[in-house]
């Protein structure tokens, strides 16, 4: 029996297992397969339609110049960035570099990339660094990647913990323990008290 079984053709969708059930499995297979393709190219369409929409946008971007002449409906003219991505702080050198700024204040995320709470708390950080650009900087370190002394030296005991530093010295802290909406608020209550430069 084993050598019949070698000598019959398979189809791409038979594995030595579907030998063994009936026809009507095996069509059924096929079946679901054609619809499963079916349906992956009408998510490509729609994903084509939407690329095809972003290179109209990009195409009028290029010939008027600015997002804000494309849109008419947008009632700010404005051309603040919505988010700003924190830049990486990667050693005790260049964070010392960052906190002794005398003219601006810093924020610096403590974060690990295993951090859930931190990993949903940037993308609000980013967004609330557009708002107080250029006023305050933001900073992230990743703990795993930079030095322990640094991490002790900072006062960082849990993940993520949020500082604004003026000065060379850390003027306040918020511990990130819970939702990210809510830790947002509590740093920009933070920025504010500490008043402008």
């Amino acid at each position: 029996m084993s050598d019949a079984t070698r000598l019959l053709p398979t189809s791409p969708l038979q594995t030595p297992n579907s030998l063994l059930h009936p026809p009507s499995r095996l069509s059924y297979s096929s079946f679901r397969s054609s619809r499963l393709i079916s349906d992956s190219c009408g998510y490509l369409k729609i994903k084509d339609d939407l690329n095809s929409g972003c290179l109209k946008v990009l195409a009028n971007l290029s010939q008027q110049g600015s997002v804000s002449a494309i849109d008419s409906s947008s009632s700010s003219s404005s051309s603040s960035p919505v988010a700003i991505e924190l830049k990486p702080v990667l050693n005790e050198s260049q964070f010392d570099r960052v906190v002794s700024d005398d003219d601006e204040s810093v924020v610096v995320l403590w974060m690990a990339n295993w951090c859930r709470k931190c990993i949903y708390l940037k993308p609000k950080l980013e967004k609330l660094a557009a708002n107080y650009h250029p006023r305050v900087k933001f900073y992230s370190i990743d703990v795993n990647n930079v030095p322990y002394q640094l991490v002790v030296r900072a006062g960082v005991t849990k993940m993520p913990t949020i500082q604004l530093w003026k000065n060379g010295k850390k003027q306040a802290e918020v511990i990130g323990g819970h939702k990210a909406y809510l830790v947002a608020n509590e740093v920009r209550e933070m920025i504010d008290d500490e008043g402008p430069p």
